[in-house]
């Protein structure tokens, strides 16, 4: 595979030469990403405009789009600078006005002669019971009137470049796609009924009508499919890459896990069963395990850790746990304690606290195999941290940790398994598109004895009504979360919000009431958490610094103020901090009137589920992919052609086919493996390329 394939060659070239680009306007199209034919033929038309030829403009609704045939009448220059060239216009039912504004009558004789007939298309107005037309898009004579399309394609457009320059240009480059060997298996392509590529790409810029528009229509999906399935191939190819380097047999005999699987009030569910087994079994193999545990809150993730770290302990190895702040690992090692008590194994904490004698001691342990499992920060990372066999790292809360650090961690031991945690249920497209290097579990039920969550809504009007509650609540002795939105971007006018807040329930409930945000040094921070976890403070008014994975059994009521300007997953995210306790929980979204409907659809799904992965969907459908995970810091590919909303279901049948191809065809040298290899440049999927030099 030395470099691109000469017949991929035209598609890179430059856009010089394409019909109506010269150098000028070659600079420009850099403004919607394009730069060869290629990224040209990939912008496709987002909506369309109705051209068909009409008997006349009564037969369309102003303002409406209209093609007619007509006699050319009267000239009328302007009277005085500024004001319109009009010229009047029959068509076979009706007389009406062309209006041209600083145009040369000299140019608008020659294009619309009097007394010759015409063919004129553009938007049709009604002015003072007039029929206008305002400068028509096109003007042709009647022998030229079948080159307008029927169905003309709007393109979207960047700045200096019109739809006529587009069309034009996309145009000339379709006359260039080359004849590829098809890289779909002829099963899948015969059973969804798609074209072939080129044929795809030249149905989907001459749509002929608003369906052959959607996701749905077979040439937008065959190209969505190409797309995704060059993404998932590159995926598998690093996944497989991954597995050739050679891993570790890591068997357990399970004895340390019966004795905690003994020790627990309950069994596990189901999910926790399987994903147990999913585990044990990629550890047992000797490839190095790359998975992904996603669970939603309070799914029972730290169960199925524990039951992994067991496993590597058993094997007569050592086990890691990495978190992305101290608070969090300090609960991690909480979790964890009875857990390891019952098994009889030693759990340690390392972060960057631990300081001179005390951490050398540990280091000692750890090298010399006394620590059976470690839990820590990033701390972990650091140069002198040597283990003595380290089998397998969990990482909780992957989107803070970039696949360098994954590596980083692994070559702290030789082959070392890893398992990344996640508590944000991602729908699967989004995991897939996002993870797809990765084996997936999904922790998809609720343990016994998790009791529900009671959510409701509340107007801010309610405020001091919402007060009362909660000074109840706490005469009784319950713990309460309320969280303040980020209103601005900035953050000095988000803490005075939340120190208004703070300062206002301070003086309605005295000084059980703590304040943590996001610009308190980290001491403090921990030390308010300590206060609120201990118990002293009732109440903790909070940014949402205390989203993810803080523990306080005792803590029942989650109020969230103007919850309408949280995303979905946010909320539920939150709400996950109440009803880990015995206690019923409730959780108050807090909302300033009037709602809009999205917002008022948002907040609703909350009320009715607390099923994680029903929300992620919704999210998705309702806000899109790249803003749900945030595309910035989600390293979430950009698709230029496949739309992760509406062709979902796409990215699973991409995923299988890309793994079948390579599991029967490991150096895609078969025709079809060929082809495939073809689609690696054509989707310029060069990392996938790079690997599969390497491999």
């Amino acid at each position: 595979m030395s470099g691109r394939p000469e017949i991929l060659f035209p598609l890179f070239g430059a856009l010089e030469g394409l019909e109506g680009i010269g150098p000028k306007t070659a600079k420009l199209f850099s403004g919607l990403d394009v730069e060869t034919p290629r990224d040209l033929v990939f912008v496709l038309p987002h909506s369309g405009i109705d051209r068909r030829l009409r008997a006349s403009v009564r037969d369309v609704m102003p303002p409406e789009v209209a093609t007619v045939e007509v006699t050319v009448g009267n000239h009328l220059p302007p009277r005085q600078k500024g004001r319109p060239y009009r010229i009047l216009v029959e068509d076979a039912q009706q007389e009406f006005q062309l209006i041209f504004f600083r145009a040369r009558g000299d140019y608008l004789q020659k294009l619309l002669p009097t007394g010759e007939r015409r063919v004129i298309s553009g938007k049709v107005e009604m002015f003072d019971g007039i029929y206008q037309m305002p400068h028509p898009d096109h003007v042709l004579t009647p022998d030229e009137a079948d080159t307008l399309p029927q169905w003309e394609p709007v393109y979207p457009l960047t700045a200096g470049i019109t739809q006529r320059m587009m069309a034009k240009a996309t145009r000339d480059a379709l006359t260039r796609l080359p004849a590829l060997e098809e890289w779909i298996d002829p099963g899948q392509k015969a059973k969804a009924g798609w074209p072939d590529w080129a044929e795809a790409l030249r149905q989907a810029h001459a749509p002929g009508s608003a369906a052959d528009l959607s996701a749905s229509a077979p040439a937008r999906q065959r190209l969505a499919y190409d797309e995704l399935m060059a993404h998932q191939l590159t995926l598998a190819i690093a996944r497989a890459t991954q597995r050739k380097a050679a891993g570790r047999v890591t068997k357990g005999d399970g004895h340390l896990l019966r004795k905690v699987l003994a020790a627990l009030p309950y069994a596990p569910t189901g999910a926790q069963t399987r994903a147990i087994a999913e585990i044990a079994g990629d550890m047992a193999s000797d490839s190095r395990m790359n998975r992904l545990l996603q669970g939603d809150v309070g799914a029972g993730k730290t169960l199925v850790a524990m039951a992994a770290l067991l496993t590597a302990v058993e094997a007569g190895g050592q086990g890691a746990l990495m978190a992305p702040t101290e608070i969090l690992a300090r609960q991690h090692l909480e979790a964890l304690a009875p857990l390891a008590a019952s098994a009889g194994v030693r759990v340690e904490l390392l972060t960057g606290r631990d300081k001179g004698r005390e951490r050398a001691r540990k280091l000692g342990d750890l090298a010399g195999g006394m620590i059976d499992i470690l839990v820590g920060t990033h701390a972990l990372f650091q140069k002198d941290v040597v283990f003595h066999d380290l089998r397998l790292a969990v990482i909780d809360e992957q989107h803070r940790f970039g696949v360098a650090q994954r590596m980083a961690l692994g070559e702290k031991g030789s082959a070392v398994d890893i398992l990344v945690m996640t508590a944000t249920p991602i729908p699967r497209s989004l995991a897939l598109a996002q993870y797809g290097d990765m084996d997936l579990s999904m922790l998809d039920e609720k343990p016994p004895g998790r009791k529900p969550i009671v959510t409701s809504l509340a107007s801010t009007e309610r405020l001091d009504e919402v007060v009362g509650h909660l000074q109840r609540a706490i005469s009784e002795g319950r713990q309460a979360y309320w969280v303040c939105p980020l209103v601005e971007e900035s953050e000095t006018v988000n803490l005075t919000a939340a120190q208004a807040r703070f300062e206002y329930l301070r003086a309605r409930l005295g000084d059980a009431v703590g304040l943590v945000h996001g610009q308190l040094p980290p001491a403090e921070k921990d030390a308010a958490m300590a206060r609120f976890v201990s118990g002293e403070t009732r109440v903790l008014v909070a940014t949402t610094v205390i989203e993810v994975g803080v523990n306080v059994p005792n803590a029942t009521i989650m109020v969230i103020e103007r919850a309408e300007s949280f995303g979905l997953a946010q909320l539920h995210q939150l709400r996950g901090r109440v009803g880990r306790g015995s206690g019923a929980s409730t959780c108050l979204l807090l909302y300033d009137p009037p709602l809009g409907e999205t917002a008022s659809r948002r907040l609703k799904l909350m009320r009715d589920t607390e099923d994680g992965f029903r929300i992620s969907d919704e999210d998705l459908a309702m806000r899109g992919a790249g803003d749900m995970i945030g595309t910035a810091q989600s390293g979430l590919p950009r698709f230029r052609l496949a739309d992760l909303e509406r062709q979902a279901d796409l990215m699973q049948v991409a995923q299988s086919d890309a793994r079948k191809l390579l599991h029967d065809d490991p150096t895609l040298q078969s025709p079809r493996g060929q082809a495939a290899r073809v689609l690696l440049w054509l989707m310029e999927q060069d990392k996938a390329i790079r690997l599969m030099r390497i491999g």
